[in-house]
């Protein structure tokens, strides 16, 4: 008799979660198969680079939902208090390497793709960056969404899905052209829509006033146009451990999709022109506000995401909860800085218009709820919007800004009676030929707490841009320095050196950043200093290939990789560093031996697309790379001014960075975080005494950083005493010669008067001080050429500059806010 037939079995409910869940390699690579079969449509031999790497993504989202259902589930049946980060901006970068890192299942993918012919490295860098954001405001709030995964906290970021990010800058004859940032042309594979939390926002219309039933006044805000947010959720990953917290981003969407009764006239414009209204909304990071349209969109995306985010908050507040009495013991909102400060006044309509609180409890409610961020010095960056502007766009906003003004004015006149300027000062509106709204004002009034990022940064701030408010309410001010995220900023970046600490001080420094500390016990060891030194060499190496296949330029990897990165503002003194380069290649040109050492000047910046003079410094530092590059072999110079400053560019070049230039006129830079990130990597710091610098400098210890320049309070009692810059342009030859050459034209044979205007302003106003700092800037520079020549001290120094970063971890900035502030707790996710 014949053997029946074998019937192959189908895979058991448990198989097929393990398929989805399994993050070993065999687990992981049948997952990945499954969705270039099925999420995909197409066999693994016809599969393209990008199938493989949208399957693999969505095998690694396939892992994070299973926490992130249970983290939300745990969340509700504990009916945890949770934090709730309102940002117009997140710079996340790319998110699947970061996940592998964080799911630790970076090994298993590495093996299981192997295994099917398949190049992990080539996958992750096809990636486009996520650039919903600007500079170090949005780099933060990455930071904190990772940090707040990672301790367990129970917290929500949101924002605005931009569908077109951060520009993308080009380097064309020397100048900076923006192009859009198309990053969700071929799909986002993290996101998950949820159209059935979709939030109606309102915008221009008009206030109705009555008087209801029980004699109290009630305000209806009727008519104008409406605007739907819908939005897409994003996993974010704790490390190693089961939390999977959201960030949620809305998305400007048409109530009506179009005119019907107009398209079926004929007239195919107009009917779809609401829809182009409301979804500009969403279109882009930051309009041009020059411009009135500008200003008015820009507006209406702050209030669009604060509106839907509020609404959110509510009804999940709701959920389990008949009234608002619990509301600031279950919800903590944090600002971050001013763009989302209209969600004070929002809070207030909800809690007054809707809800029908009265007005005492619902500010108590507001105040004890908010917290907020001040992230600026900068008096154009204190936002302040015209209130004819408000009155058209959000009228009753308008009024309960007026409302709560009028009281906190009241306070403010008992407290300091016949004081007429105070009130003036304090004001939340802005008297004048134009009447404003004063964003920040608006903020610190509906907080609790307000906070800077950066030690010297919240005494100016309680000193100089709001001492009425600190004098008033002292217990609302606190310091928070900001942080940034060691599984980004060296387990991911700079993976040999994360191997060569573990080597030494084992694992678990990763989400304990304070163990590097550990490494401080083989600062003397020469074998320990000898791999030290061969990481940052072979980084090096990687950086010189990249700026090769980028730039055509050949850096020398011996060179020291003096590296500038970050965004391009005048206060943060590229062109002082660009004076310096010039003036150290005249001197190579009379004498060679003058050059101490070689060294590869490194620049990485986007000027925002309306800023003439910082757009006119990049094309200098191009103009002075292609004369100095032309006899590097000569002078021992180089100068490279990579395109497109991003997250994973930046990735590339902290690992291999010797110094990092935070150069900055004292009293300007709020924090600054890339000083951080340099720092860890085990970059030495060349700066001023500004922002987070002087932290750092505490951290590390003054003899393992390179201090120049006035302080901020030098910086104010120069300008008091008539600071005359053209003093010190006649007083140093070197300088004068170097400006001179520059006004010449030299490095614009183009337009030989290109880069006059530049010089002449730093010649009659010199507003951050660049020649006044400009001597004791060269002389640093030099001691740390001098230095670099003796590799023992050096390496000695970049080892405990590394080893004592733990102070700068995110983690250890939002364990402040956790307890100090949002007062929420651990909540640790079993699965």
């Amino acid at each position: 008799m014949a053997e029946p037939k074998k019937v192959q079995t189908p895979p058991t409910p448990f198989e097929e979660e393990v398929s989805r869940t399994g993050k070993d390699p065999a687990n992981v690579s049948r997952g990945f198969l499954e969705h270039v079969r099925y999420s995909r449509g197409k066999n693994p031999e016809t599969a393209t680079a990008h199938d493989r790497f949208m399957a693999l993504s969505l095998a690694v989202r396939d892992r994070l939902a299973h926490r992130w259902v249970k983290t939300a589930r745990t969340y509700y049946e504990r009916d945890v208090k949770r934090a709730y980060y309102l940002s117009a901006e997140y710079l996340l970068g790319r998110a699947l390497g970061n996940n592998l890192i964080n799911t630790g299942m970076y090994e298993a993918a590495e093996h299981a793709l192997r295994e099917v012919g398949v190049d992990l490295t080539t996958l992750i860098e096809m990636e486009p960056d996520a650039g919903l954001g600007n500079g170090g405001l949005g780099r933060l709030a990455a930071c904190f969404l990772d940090s707040l995964a990672t301790l367990s906290y129970p917290g929500m970021g949101y924002g605005i899905r931009y569908e077109f990010g951060i520009f993308t800058q080009d380097i064309v004859d020397g100048y900076q052209v923006e192009r859009a940032d198309e990053w969700l042309k071929f799909g986002n594979p993290w996101e998950i829509v949820r159209p059935e939390k979709a939030v109606a926002v309102r915008f221009f219309g008009r206030v109705e006033h009555h008087t209801s039933a029980d004699g109290h006044r009630v305000a209806r805000w009727v008519g104008g146009k409406t605007v739907v947010g819908v939005p897409f959720d994003t996993p974010i990953a704790g490390f190693q451990n089961n939390t999977v917290n959201t960030l949620r981003l809305w998305q400007a969407r048409a109530s009506e999709e179009f005119d019907l009764l107009l398209f079926n006239a004929g007239d195919y414009e107009r009917s779809v022109v609401e829809k182009n209204d409301s979804e500009v909304i969403s279109k882009v990071l930051y309009p041009n506000d020059a411009f009135q349209a500008g200003k008015e969109l820009r507006l209406k995306q702050q209030y669009f995401f604060v509106a839907c985010s509020i609404a959110d908050i509510v009804r999940r507040y709701l959920k389990g909860h008949k009234d608002f009495r619990d509301f600031p013991h279950k919800v903590a909102i944090q600002l971050n800085d001013t763009h989302p400060a209209i969600a004070v006044a929002e809070l207030m309509r909800v809690l007054v218009d809707e809800k029908r609180l009265l007005w005492d409890e619902a500010f108590h409610i507001t105040q004890q709820t908010f917290g907020y961020t001040n992230h600026t010095l900068l008096a154009e960056a204190m936002e302040k919007w015209p209130a004819t502007l408000f009155e058209r766009l959000l009228p009753r906003h308008l009024e309960i800004i007026y409302e709560i003004n009028h009281r906190f004015l009241r306070q403010v006149q008992i407290r300091y009676p016949f004081d007429v300027e105070r009130l003036q000062r304090m004001s939340l509106v802005e008297e004048g030929a134009e009447k404003k709204i004063r964003m920040a004002h608006l903020a610190v009034v509906g907080s609790h707490s307000v906070n800077g990022v950066a030690a010297l940064h919240t005494e100016l701030l309680r000193r100089d841009v709001l001492p009425d408010f600190a004098g008033m309410f002292p217990e609302r001010f606190n310091n928070k320095t900001n942080g940034v995220t060691p599984r980004r900023w060296l387990t991911w970046c700079n993976p040999r050196l994360a191997k060569l600490i573990t080597s030494r001080i084992g694992k678990g420094w990763e989400a304990d950043l304070d163990q590097l500390r550990k490494l401080e016990e083989h600062v003397e060891d020469t074998a320990f200093q000898t791999a030290f030194r061969e990481v940052k060499q072979q980084n090096k190496q990687d950086l010189a290939q990249h700026v090769k296949e980028l730039r055509s330029v050949s850096l020398d990897p011996n060179a020291i990789f003096d590296v500038q990165i970050k965004r391009l503002h005048e206060y943060k003194r590229q062109l002082l560093n660009a004076l310096h380069i010039v003036v150290l290649w005249m001197r190579a040109r009379r004498d060679p031996s003058t050059i101490i050492h070689p060294r590869a000047f490194i620049f990485g910046a986007k000027a925002a697309p309306g800023y003439q003079a910082a757009k006119q410094i990049i094309r200098l530092i191009n103009g002075i790379g292609e004369v100095i590059n032309s006899d590097a072999g000569t002078t021992g110079l180089q100068v490279v001014f990579l395109p497109n400053y991003r997250v994973s560019l930046a990735e590339r070049i902290i690992p291999a960075a010797d110094v990092s230039e935070q150069i900055s006129t004292a009293g300007w830079e709020a924090s600054g975080t890339g000083n951080m990130k340099l720092t860890l990597n085990g970059a030495l710091t060349l700066g001023t005494l500004d922002g987070a610098n002087v932290e750092i400098r505490e951290a590390v210890g003054d003899e393992n950083f390179f201090l120049f320049g006035l302080t901020a309070d030098e910086v104010i009692a120069r300008k008091k005493a008539g600071y005359r810059p053209r003093d010190v342009y006649n007083e140093h030859l070197e300088l004068r010669e170097a400006m001179e050459l520059i006004s010449s034209g030299f490095f614009s044979p183009e337009d030989r008067t290109l880069f006059k205007p530049l010089m002449d302003n730093l010649l009659e106003e010199d507003r951050y001080l660049l020649l006044a700092d400009f001597d004791a800037y060269m002389k640093k520079q030099e001691e740390v050429a001098r230095g670099y020549l003796d590799p023992a001290t050096w390496t000695r120094k970049c080892i405990l500059n590394v080893a004592r970063a733990g102070i700068f971890s995110s983690d250890r900035t939002i364990k402040q806010y956790a307890e100090e502030i949002w007062r929420v707790k651990q909540i640790p996710v079993e699965l």
